[in-house]
């Protein structure tokens, strides 16, 4: 099973990127698909899941800002993160959870400067 996430990269203060993420190598639809971040010398923390009944779940910084959304056919989900600020720095980490097994992606860099 593989994870492979894109649309990583730099943007302003104010502005927007959309990360996407495609799982692939397996005939299983996802149970949950999502998002973490990490920073250097932080925990990696979740920024927003979605189930394949389509519930979502989202950190507080994301509230308002981020937008996840999936296609179980597909098997994709992707992030819109609007309203991008400093401290959204971070690698992103594709995460999905199929046949009761985690995987993670590679992770993107998102780089947002003031």
């Amino acid at each position: 099973v593989q994870l492979q996430a894109s649309g990583g990269g730099w943007a302003q203060a104010g502005g927007s990127l959309t990360l996407s993420c495609a799982v692939s190598g397996t005939h299983f639809n996802y149970d949950l698909m999502g998002w973490s971040r990490q920073t250097p010398g932080k925990q990696r923390e979740l920024v927003a899941t979605m189930t394949s009944g389509g519930l979502t779940t989202y950190g507080d910084f994301a509230k308002g800002r981020f937008t996840i959304a999936g296609d179980g056919a597909r098997n994709t989900v992707t992030l819109q993160m609007n309203t991008l600020k400093p401290e959204d720095t971070a690698v992103y980490y594709c995460t999905a959870r199929l046949d009761s097994r985690t995987y993670w992606g590679k992770g993107t860099q998102v780089t947002v400067s003031s």
